[in-house]
């Protein structure tokens, strides 16, 4: 009988683990319900991480799109204003008994418009005066001639160089005056 009741006694928890074993038990149910929040807080953020990179996805792509369409288009403007100018060249053309003077008129008018269309287009002319100092950003300097003026000034214009907004578009052809 004391067999027994040795058995009975080593299978039943003792102390410290008859402790722990209950407060296992009792601790079940809230660890199970505080894994299940924890599942859907993170089932929520892995959601919420999907929807954040689809946008940065669909941001990127129609930032892409709107770059290939402002490439594609930059001259928008520039071909608007250009038209015009086409059209009076061609009218020109077409006119059979031609003067000089009705010429001249026509290239003068077309001129005007050509100068309209370049304003509206921030294409600038780079006209140098003689005497003005030399600006390798502007000019370009083809000869050094002996000249009375100072040194590295424009003697002449050659041709005119054109800038658009702030960019130089083709320097100015000069020559400019040799050092004394």
């Amino acid at each position: 009988m004391q067999d027994q009741e040795n058995q009975e006694m080593a299978n039943q928890p003792q102390g410290d683990d008859a402790a722990q074993a209950q407060t296992v038990s009792a601790a079940e149910p809230g660890l199970e319900e505080q894994l299940s929040a924890t599942e859907a807080k993170l089932a929520e953020m892995h959601d919420a991480f999907m929807r954040a990179k689809a946008d940065g996805e669909n941001i990127r792509r129609r930032a892409q799109e709107d770059v290939s369409k402002a490439h594609k288009f930059a001259i928008e403007s520039f071909a608007e204003a250009m038209v015009p100018v086409r059209d009076s060249l061609e009218m020109a053309l077409k006119v059979e008994a031609a003067t000089v003077d009705s010429i001249k008129e026509g290239v003068e008018m077309t001129l005007k418009q050509l100068t309209t269309a370049f304003e509206k287009n921030r294409l600038v002319e780079v006209m140098p005066q003689a005497g003005d100092k030399l600006d390798p950003n502007k000019h370009q300097a083809v000869a050094v001639v002996p000249s009375e003026q100072e040194a590295n000034t424009v003697v002449t214009v050659l041709q005119k160089g054109y800038m658009i907004a702030d960019r130089l578009l083709r320097p100015a052809i000069v020559t400019a005056a040799a050092p004394k």
